[in-house]
């Protein structure tokens, strides 16, 4: 799928109205704090029901505004719309007239993959930003994963608990509450885990893919370790046991599918360690279609791809490889760049405008090209 018409008000500081995209290639340009990032940000809300820039939901509302609207008609014909009343907070969520309380309901509806400068936290935002990443494609591809690991996070917390609970003086294996969670614990963990590594195998094939158009010198010095979150050597019960007192001293588990990492590595250091800034944001992006173009053939529902700042960290070659990858990926992609000029490699020798362009200044957001005299 793809949005043909994205709908806002009062959401940061856009002017408002509607904008038409092009179903394959958009590319948004303007000066920084122009309105090019909120544009994203809209799209990636009413995908997520939350935004990449802030925890705070009710900053979104443009000044001095007590609501917002966020809404788009999809390439199927489908209305997909979220308001958020602050004054009362209350959000009201609306797919084809229908309304509904939930936020990952537009989830379900709507596949929303981003690259933005703070992407990079993948690799140095430790093992929670790999563990977004990783989930958020599985809660596309794997229909029972929502549901498992809703189930295991519950368990996680009642186990939790009675480890917390436990007297630190008494004898830990008394405690029949603790022993009954446990192996609840075990057993979803190692159902989560049996996902995940099915997952990330299928990631690391389409991986392969792109890194051969955008790092093709490296591709074949690339590896994916993936660690479940415990010793693979080790049954989970037995890694439990032996480290019984060290959960006591914590007060919560230490070890099971909620520690799960996956490691990008070159030549078997860490990725992010050998690689320059630049090739760090090709790799990214290799990884972003990987997981898009994955989602896509299993779940028959094209993501919808967003990039921010194409010119940050990448140079001309980069960008070639980039557009040349583009050209190769079935989905929608919404690009910002603050100069046109960062985007000619994107642009064929007779350019036949398979694309649409966008200008946004103040946050008034127009129809402009490169050859036009207002595109400045």
């Amino acid at each position: 799928m793809s949005v043909d018409k994205l709908f806002t008000q009062n959401f940061r500081n856009l002017d408002g109205g509607s904008i038409n995209f092009h179903p394959k290639l958009n590319f948004v340009v303007g000066d920084n704090g122009s309105g090019k990032s909120s544009l994203l940000e809209a799209i990636f809300f009413l995908g997520h029901g939350k935004s990449f820039r802030t925890s705070k939901v009710d900053s979104l509302a443009s000044h001095e505004t007590q609501s917002f609207v966020v809404s788009v008609k999809d390439s199927n014909d489908r209305q997909l719309g979220l308001s958020r009343d602050i004054s009362i907070g209350l959000t009201n969520i609306k797919i084809d007239g229908e309304h509904y309380s939930k936020l990952s309901v537009l989830a379900k509806n709507i596949a929303i993959q981003i690259v933005t400068p703070e992407s990079f936290k993948l690799f140095f935002g430790g093992p929670k930003e790999r563990r977004r990443f990783v989930d958020l494609g599985m809660f596309h591809v794997k229909h029972e994963f929502s549901t498992l690991w809703k189930t295991f996070n519950r368990v996680l917390k009642q186990r939790n608990a009675c480890i917390r609970s436990i007297d630190k003086t008494s004898d830990i294996n008394n405690n029949s509450m603790l022993s009954y969670w446990t192996e609840q614990f075990c057993q979803l963990s190692i159902e989560v885990s049996v996902l995940r590594a099915t997952y990330v195998s299928d990631i690391i094939s389409e991986l392969n893919y792109w890194l051969a158009i955008l790092l093709p010198d490296i591709r074949e010095r690339v590896t994916v370790q993936y660690l479940q979150g415990w010793s693979q050597k080790m049954a989970l019960v037995d890694v439990l046991s032996s480290n019984q007192d060290r959960e006591a001293s914590f007060g919560y588990s230490l070890y099971g599918a909620h520690k799960f990492d996956v490691k990008f590595l070159l030549d078997k250091k860490a990725i992010e360690t050998q690689l320059s800034r630049g090739q760090q944001k090709l790799f990214l992006l290799a990884l972003t279609f990987a997981q898009a173009s994955f989602i896509a053939r299993v779940k028959l529902v094209k993501p919808i791809l967003l990039i921010d700042d194409i010119g940050a960290e990448l140079d001309i070659n980069s960008r070639s490889a980039l557009s040349n990858a583009i050209n190769k990926l079935d989905c929608q992609v919404i690009i910002t760049a603050i100069e046109s000029s960062v985007l000619q490699p994107f642009f064929g020798p007779c350019d036949d405008r398979k694309y649409s362009m966008f200008h946004v200044k103040h946050g008034r957001v127009s129809e402009r090209y490169p050859d036009d005299s207002e595109f400045n």
